[in-house]
């Protein structure tokens, strides 16, 4: 039977400097995402430990692990006995000093439905993610799971059309993007509200442009220097097909949504938003290149 609705949980939560206690939290949120109905539980951007990408140290590099490995095992595990799908956020370790930013989508029998490693690596203050991450190297993709097709995004591929075009082009019933975003405190009281804006107008404008569901997970607290650190700004939501929110979390609290989305909405919207049908393909050479003169 042709899947007509799914339920989405978004986990929303804290990170502390201790990776085995985040592991056990994140374990309890995604059952009670469960308990409350879910059947595409999405974890936040790298959830075992701080945002570490705020300083270049080549000790975090211990940190990481292969795929499949002890994070994805015991997402699996619980997976199977929830009988629910988990995209779940690991900082990869391919090979002695090549690493992604990677998420895995692990199905509702505990099996790894697909790998997506994030392929925009941003290099700014605070997100100094270039030191630690290679780009992906496996295209944007989308995956068969029981409750639907799951398209995979990381936090900074938010901002580009490109990649929400193209993984939507796969037929996914919706865009997930694990994020780990957030407020420079300095920054805070002048460019708060608009960079927050700017994050939540992007995201909903792909749900509108490829009549997609979208949703976003975002950490909250503060990490890293009292003075100096991220504030990170929480507010993880739930966007449908016309860029409607659905549900939206607190700025400051961990929280588990728990959303119901129809799947015939992308239908009816796509009919009467037919972008895909007046996409001119035979015209947009140009985006393979990096400007235009």
């Amino acid at each position: 039977m042709k899947q007509t609705s799914f339920r989405l949980g978004l986990v929303q939560m804290s990170c502390s400097a201790n990776a085995t206690e985040n592991l056990e939290k994140a374990a309890a949120k995604i059952r009670q995402a469960a308990a409350e109905g879910a059947q595409i539980v999405c974890l936040q951007e790298l959830f075992r430990t701080p945002y570490f990408c705020q300083r270049e140290d080549p000790s975090i590099f211990d940190l990481a692990e292969a795929v499949p490995g002890p994070t994805t095992e015991l997402v699996g595990r619980i997976a199977k006995e929830a009988g629910v799908v988990v995209v779940v956020s690991v900082f990869e370790r391919r090979a002695g000093g090549l690493h992604h930013n990677t998420a895995v989508v692990v199905d509702a029998d505990g099996s790894i439905a697909g790998v997506y490693r994030k392929m925009h690596i941003p290099d700014d203050p605070l997100y100094y993610e270039k030191y630690y991450f290679a780009p992906g190297d496996l295209g944007f993709r989308a995956f068969p799971t029981r409750f639907g097709k799951v398209g995979t995004l990381v936090c900074w591929d938010q901002w580009y059309p490109e990649a929400a075009r193209l993984t939507a082009m796969q037929g996914a019933n919706v865009l997930v993007y694990p994020t780990a975003i957030g407020w420079h405190p300095s920054e805070k009281a002048k460019y708060g509200v608009s960079q927050h804006a700017a994050w939540e107008t992007m995201q909903r404008s792909h749900a509108i442009a490829n009549g997609v569901f979208v949703a976003a997970v975002n950490r909250v607290g503060h990490e890293g220097d009292p003075q100096a650190g991220l504030d990170f700004w929480g507010g993880s939501f739930v966007a449908d097909p016309s860029g409607v929110l659905l549900a939206k979390a607190s700025h400051d609290r961990e929280e588990v949504l728990v959303v119901a989305c129809d799947a015939s909405q992308s239908e009816s919207v796509r009919r009467n938003w037919p972008f895909f049908r007046d996409r001119r393909i035979d015209a947009y050479e140009g985006l393979t290149r990096r400007w235009l003169e």
